[in-house]
C-alpha cells in the first residue's frame, strides 16, 4: 500500500462513491478504482462491498481508513521535519579538506561563520589520494579535494567547482645556489634532490613532467606528504620540493620560485552529493569558501604584483604550513 491508496480509501469512506472521490482528487474514476484494486490486492479481507450501485467500505475497510488519518498526519510531520531541517540556517555543517587546504580555508571559514543564526561546522582533515575524494562525500557535506589542471574530472556522481587554481612553485633553502633566479626550468631542478609526495597525489605527477622535460629522472630523496615537514626538511638542507603558492604559511628560511616549462598547478575544488546542496546551511558555508578562495586569490596577486618590482622577493620568500 501506499500514501495515496490510503487517502483514496480515506476519501472514500467520507464521500461515498467512486466518482465523487474521482471529483475530489481531479482525477478519472477508473484511476480511483485501479488504485483500489492495487489496494486490495495487498489485504487478506476485502476493504470494499457493494450495496446497491455504490461502493462503500467493510468494517476492515473503515478500520484501515481510521488508520489512514494517522498515517497521513505521521506523513505530513515528516514532511514538515525535513522542510524545517532542509531550512534551518544554524544547522551542522561537515566539511573535510585536504591539510593545506584545511589550512588556508577553516579559519576564515570559523570567522565568517561565527555569528547567531550561522552554520555549526564540523571541520575534519582527510589527506587521501585524489581517487579517493569522491568517496569522502558519504560521510561529510563538503569536500575540498586537489587535482592537477589536466587531470580527469570527478565523476558525475559528485558536483564539483573550483575554488582556486593554485602554482606550485620550487621551494628552496634561503642560501641554495638556485634562490638567485626569479624563474627556475625544469633542467635547473631535475639534478636536486627532492623531497615529494607519496603516489597518487597530484604534486608527483608534476616531478614526473619535470623529469620528461629535463630528459633526466629526478633523485625523490624523501617522500613527505605532510608540507610543514617538507619545509623543515627543505630549509635543512634536506633537498628541493614543490609546494602549493597561495595556501601556506611564511618560513624564515625558504624561498619559492615559480617553475616554467611544464604545468605546476593544482586545482582546490569542492566536492559534494548534489542533493546536500538543498540545505541552506550547505549552500551558506558553499557562499563563505568562495569568498574565502576569491580573498587568497586577490592576496597573492597583489603580493605578487609588488614582488615582480622587488625583483621578486615578497612574492617568492614564502613557504611552509600544510600538506597536500
Amino acid at each position: 500500500m501506499d500514501e495515496r491508496q490510503l487517502r483514496i480509501l480515506r476519501e472514500l469512506g467520507e464521500l461515498g462513491s467512486v466518482s465523487a472521490v474521482a471529483d475530489a482528487l481531479l482525477v478519472t474514476p477508473s484511476a480511483i478504482s485501479q488504485q483500489l484494486r492495487l489496494l486490495q490486492s495487498t489485504m487478506p479481507v476485502p476493504l470494499t462491498e457493494r450495496q446497491g450501485r455504490r461502493l462503500v467500505l467493510t468494517d476492515a475497510g473503515q478500520a484501515l481508513a481510521a488508520a489512514a488519518v494517522g498515517v497521513e498526519t505521521a506523513l505530513e510531520r515528516a514532511r514538515h521535519a525535513v522542510q524545517e531541517f532542509v531550512g534551518r540556517t544554524d544547522a551542522e555543517v561537515s566539511v573535510a579538506a585536504f591539510h593545506s587546504a584545511g589550512a588556508a580555508f577553516f579559519p576564515p571559514l570559523l570567522h565568517a561563520l561565527a555569528g547567531p543564526g550561522m552554520p555549526r561546522l564540523a571541520l575534519a582533515d582527510e589527506d587521501v589520494a585524489q581517487e579517493d575524494f569522491p568517496r569522502l562525500t558519504r560521510a561529510y557535506d563538503l569536500v575540498l579535494a586537489h587535482r592537477l589542471e589536466h587531470a580527469p574530472p570527478w565523476p558525475a556522481t559528485v558536483a564539483a567547482a573550483t575554488l582556486l587554481r593554485e602554482p606550485l612553485d620550487v621551494a628552496l633553502p634561503a642560501g641554495h645556489r638556485l634562490a638567485a633566479k626569479r624563474r627556475l626550468s625544469p633542467r635547473d631542478v631535475a639534478g636536486e634532490p627532492w623531497i615529494t609526495v607519496h603516489d597518487g597525489f597530484p604534486v608527483l605527477a608534476v616531478i614526473d613532467a619535470i623529469a620528461a622535460a629535463a630528459g633526466r629522472r629526478p633523485h625523490l630523496a624523501h617522500r613527505i606528504n605532510e608540507f610543514a615537514v617538507v619545509a623543515e626538511v627543505v630549509a635543512a638542507g634536506g633537498g628541493i620540493a614543490l609546494m602549493p603558492r597561495w595556501t601556506m604559511r611564511p618560513h624564515p628560511d625558504l624561498v619559492l620560485r615559480p617553475l616554467g616549462g611544464v604545468q605546476a598547478r593544482r586545482h582546490i575544488d569542492v566536492l559534494c552529493r548534489p542533493e546536500r546542496t538543498a540545505r541552506t546551511a550547505v549552500r551558506t558555508v558553499l557562499a563563505e569558501l568562495r569568498r574565502a578562495a576569491h580573498a587568497i586569490s586577490r592576496r597573492d596577486s597583489g603580493e605578487r604584483d609588488t614582488g615582480e618590482r622587488d625583483t621578486g622577493e615578497r612574492d617568492t620568500e614564502r613557504a611552509g604550513g600544510s600538506s597536500t
